[in-house]
C-alpha cells in the first residue's frame, strides 16, 4: 500500500501543466496533515515536479530529462530578475528558447521574436502585443506596467507577460548569467541521475527472516538488500555475511547492519564515490528527508558514471576546467606536467591562490594514475609542507612521483618549480576506485 508521501506525490502528477498548489489545498483534498502535504511538496520540487515563485505561489511544471540542457522556465525567469507576472500565469511553465532584447524599430523587433522566445522591452505597449499575438512572452524592463487588454490577451494565450524594476542590459546580462549557471551543473553529476528507483530495487522488511532472504536471493541473484520498517524507513542492510549459518526463523532485525550509511537523490556522484571507497561499501540506500527508501546506488552505478563524465563535450566552463586545461604533459614526459598562471589563478596579491594549488597538485596526480592504469582516485589527504610565492605569467613545471601503491590506495610526492627553483612540495594520500 502507497504512504501518504506517495500518494501526495502521484496526486501531483496528476494535475495539469500550469495548476496551482497549495499545502492547504492538498491537505484538505488528500485528508492528510499541513506537515505531511507540505514535505511532499517540497520532495516534488526536487523531483522537478512543481516550481515555486516568489508572489506567485507553487505551480505544476513539465518535468524535464536530466539527460538534455535544462533550459529556463519564464518561472524562473521571474526569480532571475526578482519580477513580477501581470498575466499569462498559466504560462509560467514553458520553456525560454530564446530572448530578444526590443531595442530597435518595431517592424525589425518582430522579424526576431518567435513563438516560445521572451522580447525584453521597455515601456512599448504595441511591442507587448505585437510579441503576444506571436506567441512570446514579454518582459518590461524598467518597472513599467501594461494596458489591461494586453493581460488579459496574455491570460488567453497562457503567454506569461512580467515586470522587473532593471534596467535591459543588467536584466540580459542576469538571464544569460542563469543559463551559464544551469548548463555547469548540468555537468555535476547527482543520486538521482544514476540510483536504482523504488519501484525496481528489492527489500526485505524487519519482520522478515533468514529465510525470506534466501528466497529473494534466489529470485534475484543480489546478496545485498535494504531493510525497511512498516513506514517504508530504511533500518538497515543485510548481505550474504550477515545470514551464513544463521537459522532460517530468525528475524532480520537481528542480524542486519543497523543504521547504515544513506545518501539523499540531490548528494553528488562525489561524495558518494568518497563514501564508497573510504567505507567500503557496495551500496547505499537512497532516502528521502524522513529518511523514507528512495532507491539503491550502487558501486557499479558510480564507476558507470565516472566514465560517462569522462566523455562527455564541456558544455559549461568552471575555474576548474579553465585550470585543468591549461595543464599539459611536456613532450616525451606524460608524467611531468607544465602550465602558466594565469591572471584568474591568483589572488588579490597578485600571486598563486592557494586553492589554484590544490586544484594543480589533485589533477596532475590524478592524470599520473591515470596513465599508469591505477583508475579513478579520491583524494584521502593532502599536505602541502613547502610553498612559496608565485606570480602571475610564471611557467610551472609540475612533477609528480607515485611513492607507493596498493588495490585500494596510492601515494604520491609533487614537487612544483617555477623554472628551476621549487616553490612547492607537497604529499597526497589517495583512496582508488578500480575501473
Amino acid at each position: 500500500m502507497a504512504t501518504k508521501h506517495e500518494q501526495i506525490i502521484r496526486h501531483i502528477m496528476s494535475l495539469d501543466v500550469g495548476h496551482k498548489i497549495s499545502v492547504r489545498q492538498i491537505a484538505k483534498e488528500l485528508s492528510v496533515s499541513d506537515g505531511t502535504a507540505y514535505r511532499a511538496i517540497k520532495e516534488a520540487e526536487n523531483q522537478g515536479l512543481v516550481s515555486t515563485i516568489e508572489r506567485v505561489g507553487t505551480i505544476r511544471i513539465e518535468r524535464k530529462e536530466k539527460e538534455h540542457f535544462k533550459r529556463l522556465t519564464f518561472a524562473e525567469v521571474i526569480n532571475v530578475v526578482d519580477g513580477q507576472v501581470l498575466g499569462g500565469r498559466g504560462g509560467l511553465h514553458k520553456t525560454l528558447n530564446k530572448f530578444v532584447i526590443g531595442a530597435m524599430q518595431l517592424e525589425a523587433m518582430m522579424r526576431y521574436t518567435d513563438a516560445d522566445s521572451l522580447l525584453i522591452v521597455g515601456n512599448r505597449v504595441k511591442a507587448h502585443e505585437l510579441a503576444i499575438k506571436a506567441g512570446a512572452a514579454v518582459l518590461i524592463t524598467g518597472g513599467f506596467d501594461t494596458n489591461e487588454h494586453i493581460k488579459k490577451l496574455a491570460d488567453d494565450k497562457n503567454l506569461p507577460i512580467m515586470s522587473t524594476s532593471y534596467d535591459t542590459f543588467t536584466v540580459a546580462e542576469m538571464i544569460n548569467r542563469a543559463i551559464y549557471d544551469q548548463m555547469i551543473k548540468k555537468e555535476i553529476v547527482f543520486v538521482s541521475d544514476i540510483y536504482t528507483p523504488y519501484d525496481e530495487v528489492h527489500h526485505l522488511y524487519n519482520s522478515d527472516t533468514v529465510e525470506d532472504w534466501y528466497k529473494l536471493n534466489e529470485l534475484t541473484s543480489h546478496t545485498r538488500f535494504p531493510v525497511i520498517d512498516d513506514a517504508s524507513k530504511v533500518s538497515g542492510m543485510v548481505t550474504s555475511k550477515d545470514v551464513v549459518g544463521i537459522p532460517g526463523e530468525t528475524l532480520i532485525e537481528k542480524v542486519m547492519t543497523k543504521n547504515p550509511f544513506a545518501v539523499q537523490a540531490k548528494t553528488s556522484l562525489a561524495y558518494v564515490a568518497h563514501l564508497m571507497v573510504w567505507e567500503g561499501i557496495e551500496v547505499v540506500p537512497v532516502v528521502d528527508p524522513s529518511h523514507e527508501l528512495e532507491g539503491l546506488v550502487s558501486r557499479q552505478d558510480v564507476l558507470k558514471a565516472l566514465n560517462e563524465m569522462q566523455r562527455q563535450p564541456q558544455v559549461g566552463e568552471t575555474i576548474h576546467d579553465v585550470i585543468s586545461r591549461g595543464l599539459e604533459a611536456i613532450d616525451g614526459e606524460p608524467t611531468v606536467f607544465e602550465t602558466d598562471v594565469t591572471p584568474q589563478m591568483t589572488n588579490q596579491l597578485g600571486t598563486l591562490s592557494n586553492g589554484v594549488l590544490t586544484t594543480l597538485v589533485t589533477e596532475a596526480s590524478a592524470r599520473l594514475l591515470l596513465h599508469l592504469k591505477k583508475g579513478n582516485m579520491v583524494v584521502e589527504s593532502l599536505n602541502i609542507y613547502f610553498i612559496e610565492p608565485v606570480q602571475m605569467d610564471s611557467h610551472l613545471i609540475i612533477k609528480p612521483e607515485l611513492l607507493d601503491a596498493g588495490r585500494l590506495y596510492a601515494k604520491i610526492n609533487i614537487e612544483i618549480f617555477n623554472g628551476r627553483k621549487l616553490v612547492c612540495k607537497g604529499m597526497l594520500m589517495a583512496q582508488l576506485m578500480d575501473r
